[in-house]
């Protein structure tokens, strides 16, 4: 269970973002040891991430450190892994304290039966390729051979030119993929009340026609902006100024 108020952002890319992207999630945390009690990060914080025994990347370290603060403030943080950041480990989990998760996540948000997916890999056709890439990647003798055969500097900026190609591929369809993934998750057998993915960076907040909510905060990349879940209320907020402003709330309707 996540305590409420809770946070959810996504798709910051870090490493390819501007710095003031860095700047705006540092200050997201910063606010979170204030205002909220967990926070959600639903994949691709980093544009590249990986860890070697000794090596990190040095990229986003100052959101690190935010999210390292606050974790020690009490703020619970979890991480799902998503296409550009799925190699995480130690680091994440024992040096900054966060719950690291692979796949997908579903559980409690205050009173919200959630379930949570970056997105990567759900469309049933046009992510079929990519489906067959991703098991190659992550692919544990390939993870070896990456990690012990190729010098840290050599393996990032081999991701990164790949990460380049993969970042800027984004869904021709606007979005409407997922939207569709994410009604039928609502409409299935023992359906959440609360469906999160991101991915698209196409933001979403939207009541499916049996009464759950599906809702996507966007790419943090483009704009400052999370999920704000409140006990039975979830909202689309944006950072400005070091304070969160929320849009019109959508209420949590008891499922039959």
């Amino acid at each position: 269970m996540l305590p409420t108020p809770c946070l959810i952002a996504s798709d910051a890319h870090l490493g390819a973002a501007p710095p003031e992207v860095e700047h705006s999630l540092v200050a997201l945390f910063d606010l979170a040891r204030r205002d909220a009690r967990s926070v959600v990060l639903n994949g691709d914080v980093f544009d590249f991430w990986f860890e070697w025994r000794h090596v990190m990347p040095r990229t986003g370290f100052r959101a690190l450190a935010a999210m390292a603060t606050a974790r020690e403030a009490g703020v619970e943080i979890l991480w799902i892994a998503g296409n550009h950041d799925c190699w995480g480990g130690d680091v994440l989990r024992r040096d900054v304290g966060v719950t690291y998760h692979v796949g997908p996540w579903r559980g409690t948000i205050g009173a919200w039966d959630t379930l949570i997916e970056h997105g990567d890999g759900l469309r049933d056709v046009e992510d079929a390729p990519y489906r067959r890439l991703r098991t190659v990647l992550r692919h544990p003798f390939n993870i070896w051979a990456f990690r012990h055969l190729l010098h840290p500097d050599w393996a990032s900026a081999i991701a990164k030119r790949s990460s380049h190609t993969s970042r800027n591929m984004r869904p021709r369809d606007g979005g409407a993929g997922l939207r569709r993934v994410a009604l039928d998750r609502l409409a299935s057998a023992n359906a959440p009340d609360l469906y999160v993915f991101g991915h698209s960076h196409a933001e979403a907040l939207e009541r499916a026609p049996d009464g759950g909510v599906l809702a996507n905060p966007g790419a943090w990349l483009d704009a400052p902006r999370c999920l704000r879940i409140d006990a039975t209320s979830i909202a689309v907020a944006e950072l400005r100024d070091g304070a969160l402003v929320a849009g019109s709330a959508m209420e949590r309707h008891a499922r039959g």
